[in-house]
């Protein structure tokens, strides 16, 4: 079941050759994080592979995204007009509010994701340290991070809910891609120049989210429940932050350290074309999505959740093949073929639309299942081509 061969002779030997190059420039991860993570990593027994410590920082994650799928599925939670739905939770001070979500668990979503943080932080440094450095482990870091960018925005956006005060599924979905697009920057600025250049923003977005996180478990999500100035409200304020991020930071930051690669003669030197080409999957994926979403009548506010879910999953197939590809110093593909379900998928929705949320689950379920196939026998791959295991650190002989 897991023994398909994704990756071609020409990839594994582009592992073989590959050297991990990266700079990290980011005040808060230069002089407060890794110096925090040194200090950390001490306290993991050399017998703990890092692949374990990357694998446990998704996995909490995934499940912050399930416990508020359990307590605000559809993101009402967060709602004033929810509050006659709900008698038995505490009362907020703004608006008559009544919290849905549990206080508490705003504490335990703010310490897993906070942990997570620290897993992904110290996993490089534990390889380091154990001398199981090697390509399998970056790619299974970032592979898993490609995923974890969606899984973050879709849990915090129960904070702000989807009704008052706040923005509707349609712009969360595009604050989406904003986040997925950032991300996907980084690794095509890699595809370009040979070096990732990490964003100042991951590690500011992560101490913030932590904040929002306890700080709401502190006040309630009624506390969001107000005007900063004129019509403008604290998630108006979270959308355009997001988007100056993108707009002012990470893309002329991406444009810039690929015009220089190729001015110094430092890159990869490939044509326009061929430089721009990882660019075209994700644009198609977008493209489907955009148009099925905009001539529906109903998906944004049907089930946002698993049109997130959706999006999320294609996004980090497209973004684990494109970090395949420059890792092993390989042609990226022009096109994704999750593509073509997708496409399907949207054309029996517009077609036949009292089908649409069959053909919405339809098409998350099978993107889910194939992404997982693609990462499990891409990591058997690697294993087997490397002679090592994913999760155990073989002993040395003496």
């Amino acid at each position: 079941m897991f023994y398909h061969k994704y990756l071609t002779r020409e990839h594994l030997e582009g592992f073989d050759n590959y050297k991990y190059m990266a700079i990290d420039t980011s005040p808060l991860s230069v002089y407060v994080m890794h110096p925090f993570w040194n200090k950390v990593v001490e306290f993991v027994p050399r017998w703990v592979a890092p692949n374990v410590l990357t694998f446990a920082g998704f996995l909490l994650t995934v499940l912050d995204f399930i416990l508020l799928s359990y307590y605000d599925y559809n993101y009402l939670a967060a709602s004033s007009l929810n509050a006659t739905e709900t008698v038995s939770l505490n009362q907020s001070p703004l608006n008559g509010h009544t919290e849905v979500i549990p206080r508490s668990l705003w504490a335990v979503l703010a310490v897993f994701l906070f942990l997570a943080y620290t897993l992904d932080g110290i996993d490089g440094k534990q390889a380091r340290r154990t001398q199981t450095s090697g390509p399998l482990g970056e790619l299974f870091d970032h592979g898993l991070d490609s995923y974890s960018v969606f899984f973050i925005p879709a849990c915090l956006y129960s904070i702000f809910g989807r009704l008052d005060f706040s923005i509707p599924p349609i712009r969360m979905y595009y604050v989406m891609w904003n986040i997925l697009l950032n991300f996907y920057l980084s690794h095509w600025e890699k595809y370009n120049t040979g070096v990732l250049f990490l964003p100042w923003g991951y590690d500011f977005s992560m101490w913030a989210s932590t904040f929002f996180f306890l700080w709401t478990g502190i006040s309630g999500t009624g506390f969001y429940k107000r005007y900063l100035f004129g019509g403008y409200t604290i998630a108006n304020a979270f959308e355009w932050l997001i988007y100056a991020t993108g707009v002012f930071t990470n893309l002329p930051v991406a444009i810039y350290n690929t015009q220089k690669s190729y001015r110094l003669r430092t890159g990869k030197m490939r044509s326009p074309m061929e430089a721009l080409r990882p660019l075209w999957a994700l644009l198609s994926v977008f493209i489907v999505c955009t148009v099925w979403v905009h001539r529906s009548p109903s998906l944004p506010d049907y089930d946002p959740r698993v049109l997130f879910l959706l999006i999320g999953t294609v996004f980090s197939n497209v973004a684990c093949r494109l970090i395949v590809s420059q890792m092993s110093s390989q042609r990226c593909a022009a096109a994704n073929w999750l593509v073509w379900p997708l496409l399907l998928a949207a054309a029996l929705a517009l077609a036949a639309p009292q089908h649409e949320p069959a053909a919405l689950y339809g098409a998350t379920l099978l993107c889910v299942l194939a992404h997982l196939h693609y990462g499990a026998c891409v990591v058997r791959q690697m294993c087997d081509h490397f002679r090592i295991s994913c999760f155990h650190i073989k002993q040395r002989a003496d």
